[in-house]
């Protein structure tokens, strides 16, 4: 069983994917990997999970300010992730979280920002269902 309709699919990838780029290209100055951890484990992140119609409709932009609005978070400096890679891993989290029905915290904890960047040279290219599969369900 999937986590939530494939009607909202598309978009929750499309618009995580958009999110994370925005938050690398917006504050080159900032930890993008920080950031996904604290976005992974938020109370926002978890409405979607639980596809609440509100969230799961919102752009990039309008995450970002819910998500400000919402959580008790504060970027920290670093460096932002650059390239393609923050839009893969955004989009990677939520395709995975709806194939597999897992929660986005639970998610994070088995498979770290850290190992995507190391895999994403070999799995960027792949078709993004392809690429869940070949991670595999964690248990």
């Amino acid at each position: 069983m999937k986590a939530y309709s494939e009607a909202y699919l598309e978009g929750v990838v499309e618009n995580q994917g958009r999110l994370f780029d925005y938050v690398a290209e917006t504050f080159p100055d900032k930890d993008t990997e920080d950031f996904i951890n604290a976005y992974m484990m938020s109370k926002t992140r978890k409405y979607i999970d639980e596809a609440q119609a509100y969230v799961n409709t919102m752009d990039e932009k309008e995450l970002w300010k819910y998500f400000c609005d919402n959580e008790d978070y504060h970027m920290k400096s670093g460096k932002a992730m650059t390239g393609f890679m923050p839009d893969w891993i955004g989009e990677f989290y939520a395709y995975y979280q709806w194939y597999y029905n897992l929660s986005s915290a639970e998610i994070l904890q088995k498979i770290p920002v850290d190992f995507l960047k190391k895999a994403y040279a070999g799995l960027h290219d792949l078709d993004l269902e392809l690429s869940v599969q070949k991670v595999g369900a964690v248990s």
